[in-house]
């Protein structure tokens, strides 16, 4: 990318932007193909590869240099050192193919070695040197390393912070960025446990890093409930590091009650995408739920941050007056697209083109290491007027 043209891409970020729409949505409804399902592939379960076991997959990204795909691992080093995986699964108009993996590597520390399990962990070492919670890797556009994040640790005895960290494609430690100060953990405030940073994605075609926070921070209010949703947040910055802006992310409440109704249940934002590189207003977020008893629930939806209040410096998004959130709309409900169960959906990608101004979406499930949960990984054909 010429020089010139990296600040007025943030720029247009910064304030809003400066495309629009070529015709207003209304006008295009009664004209709009649906999106179809391309197919689907289940991996076995617990998968052996490379003296590794297949599971957990929180992530998936595109790879144009290779044509395949990279996926991070979301174990805790606790079955194996904390990876990530490349895989090819063929994808066109017609169908899907096999899926294939074709490599696996650590993640590593700053000095050179795989980050250590919970159980090990030594909070007398550096942040970057403590164990981690892998939750999304993307491939940078501009170099093809790996930038990725964790979600970090919150009990009453360890406070690890969430991060976004760089890697060669070998796994090596390049850096870690900035994150905002509201997204530390502090014994009061900051992310809640295991509903840190799950999503992120390059914007402004390489030149910006977008991220969510999966739950509301513990200063921003309760988390979602079946009659009230939630407002979490979403970070944009420099892919040098400075953080640019935040904006609030209206939550949908909990699908359905857990039975009993004590039981666990949890809703968060576990992967977000950029619709457009051409426009750095513009996402996917993947809205995922579970209720003991009941399901899973999986929702995809675009947002335009245009217009949305910069809350950047808000103490509070609880506390706030006259904070304007995203505007958001459901782009499909996973239950509506015919698969053959809906697991735990945590990953999703823009996959090859299709012909006919059709693009292929490939989203992933996350296992957990369950025999009874399976790794899913589904391609949908989405028209170009439904975004």
């Amino acid at each position: 990318m010429s020089p010139r043209v990296l600040p007025t891409v943030l720029t247009a970020a910064l304030i809003g932007g400066i495309l629009a729409a070529a015709a207003p949505a209304e006008a295009a409804v009664s004209h709009q193909r649906p999106i179809r399902l391309l197919g689907e592939k289940i991996v076995p379960n617990a998968l052996p590869f490379q003296g590794t076991t297949v599971g957990g997959l929180s992530s998936i990204d595109y790879d144009p240099r290779t044509g395949g795909y990279a996926l991070i691992c979301d174990d805790r080093s606790a079955i194996n050192p904390a990876r990530f995986y490349t895989a090819t699964f063929p994808v066109t108009a017609d169908g899907v193919g096999d899926v294939t993996f074709t490599g696996t590597k650590p993640l590593l520390r700053p000095d050179g070695t795989p980050y250590p399990p919970l159980a090990q962990n030594d909070p007398s070492k550096p942040q970057n040197e403590q164990t981690i919670d892998p939750e999304e890797l993307r491939v940078d556009p501009w170099t093809g390393d790996y930038y990725w994040s964790q979600e970090g640790e919150r009990t009453a005895t360890t406070l690890i912070d969430p991060s976004i960290r760089e890697a060669r494609r070998d796994g090596e430690y390049v850096r870690d960025l900035p994150i905002p100060a509201n997204e530390k953990m502090t014994p009061t405030a900051g992310p809640r446990q295991n509903l840190v940073l799950e999503g992120i994605t390059f914007a402004g075609f390489g030149s910006l890093l977008a991220s969510e926070v999966e739950g509301p921070l513990l200063q921003d209010g309760p988390e979602p409930t079946t009659t009230s949703g939630a407002l979490s947040r979403i970070t944009l910055q420099a892919r040098s590091g400075p953080v640019l802006a935040q904006y609030a992310y209206p939550q949908e409440p909990l699908f359905a009650a857990p039975v009993p109704p004590t039981a666990f249940a949890t809703t968060g934002v576990s992967s977000m995408l950029a619709v457009d590189q051409a426009d750095p207003t513009k996402f996917l977020m993947m809205e995922r739920s579970f209720s003991t008893g009941v399901g899973n629930k999986v929702r995809v939806y675009e947002i335009d941050t245009k217009g949305a209040t910069n809350v950047l410096n808000v103490k509070s998004l609880g506390d706030a007056k006259h904070v304007k959130p995203v505007k958001k709309r459901l782009l499909f409900d996973a239950a509506d697209l015919g698969l053959s169960t809906v697991d735990n959906i945590e990953g999703m990608t823009w996959g090859p083109k299709l012909p006919n101004g059709e693009r292929s979406l490939i989203i992933v499930s996350d296992n957990n290491f369950s025999a009874t949960q399976v790794t899913q990984f589904v391609a949908l054909a989405v028209p170009s007027e439904r975004l």
